[in-house]
């Protein structure tokens, strides 16, 4: 155990916690981890993330990309159909990237990431929190509990939740067809289905799925028998988009059906004296643009800036102090609430069902695809968030 004070303490057993360890052990500080006592997973973990160049830039310098890019699949282009004939596509060349994003098991993530903290100089593993107080005496005290966060509850933190009355459905597909590293999208109103490319458990022509659902229709789904899914799925497809349908080939499922809650949230503060938030504990946004933990992992990027440079221009800051910290809050708060804002537009748009609406979200879509600067500029925004 290091003698004094920690730098920081960090609380959280997720990706953005064991990654804002890493971080900071790597800069130098000494960190304290309360990663509490993580619960038994009651089934198969079948996440998968969507991460943006900003996010494997960051697992790349914590040596933690090469090992996990062996287990993931790029996507070279994407496809979102509208309810009507808009429709949007996006490539990686006009991007002129080498993909848009990558598409991750999210339990081989957390693994590996766990197993790089194992050798992590500077970092010591401490009890979880009782309340607000860490357990060792820490200049900062880095919050990243997810949505659900005691710590930011016991800190009297406001954290402004909107359930959308729908559940993210997850499964893993196999398909019939080669997917060429395409991810697709389609805005049936009011669910939204994402087919992503992924390797596993077929490479080339496996998909992980994520459909946003009323939640009495994820209960039906969940409940049903795996051949009325693949069947429910597939008519799905071809209903939303016949053409792609055909592409895509039969669906099958590869693993169990998982579901969540879908919520837009916002805490009132992100930072105080000795405290900080980052990722879910501070800000929750619909998956359909696939950005919540990229957005985590830019707090985790920007927080680490913001106390290096603190540490170079104004060494007698201490990790904790407020101004600080404000920095952080600064430079993160706008992105986030800027993606929130899209998602929940888009997700409110196609929810409505009334003629005009429908016809002019189709025809924006028709529009923003014609328009190649603004395209640009969009994926820009995603591939940094």
């Amino acid at each position: 155990m290091v003698s004094g004070p920690f730098d920081v303490c960090v609380s959280g057993s997720g990706a953005v916690a064991m990654s804002l360890a890493l971080s900071l052990s790597a800069e130098g500080w000494r960190v304290a981890w309360a990663r509490g006592a993580a619960p038994a997973p009651s089934r198969p973990d079948v996440r998968t993330y969507a991460l943006n160049a900003r996010a494997i830039a960051l697992l790349d310098r914590l040596r933690v990309w090469p090992s996990l890019k062996a287990f993931s699949t790029p996507v070279a282009d994407m496809a979102i159909k509208g309810d009507g004939d808009g429709h949007l596509t996006f490539s990686s060349w006009s991007q002129h990237v080498s993909e848009l994003a990558w598409i991750v098991d999210a339990a081989h993530l957390e693994r590996l990431l766990a197993e790089a903290l194992r050798y992590a100089p500077r970092v010591d593993i401490v009890a979880p929190l009782q309340g607000n107080t860490p357990p060792v005496p820490a200049h900062l005290l880095a919050i990243c509990e997810g949505k659900h966060s005691d710590t930011r509850s016991a800190l009297g933190i406001h954290f402004d939740r909107r359930d959308y009355g729908h559940a993210g459905v997850a499964a893993r597909l196999r398909a019939s067809h080669p997917h060429h590293g395409l991810a697709r999208q389609w805005f049936r109103s009011p669910d939204i289905l994402a087919l992503l490319p992924f390797h596993d458990p077929e490479p080339g022509s496996s998909y992980g799925l994520v459909w946003s659902v009323p939640h009495d229709r994820a209960r039906t789904l969940q409940a049903m028998p795996p051949a009325e899914f693949e069947a429910a799925l597939n008519q799905a497809l071809r209903e939303s988009d016949p053409v792609a349908a055909e592409q895509v080939g039969t669906l099958v499922l590869a693993s169990e059906v998982a579901s969540w809650p879908l919520a837009l949230a916002q805490a009132s503060r992100w930072s105080g004296p000795g405290w900080v938030l980052l990722g879910d504990a501070a800000h929750q946004v619909h998956p359909l643009a696939g950005q919540g933990l990229n957005l985590g992992l830019a707090d985790v990027d920007t927080l680490v800036s913001v106390l290096r440079q603190a540490r170079t221009t104004e060494p007698w800051r201490h990790a904790g102090d407020e101004r600080t910290l404000a920095r952080y809050v600064r430079q993160r708060q706008w992105p986030a609430m800027a993606m929130s804002t899209l998602t929940d537009g888009l997700l409110r748009l196609f929810a409505d069902d009334r003629a005009p609406l429908k016809v002019a979200r189709n025809a924006g879509m028709r529009a923003v695809e014609r328009l190649g600067p603004l395209k640009h500029w969009l994926v820009g925004r995603a591939l940094d968030a």
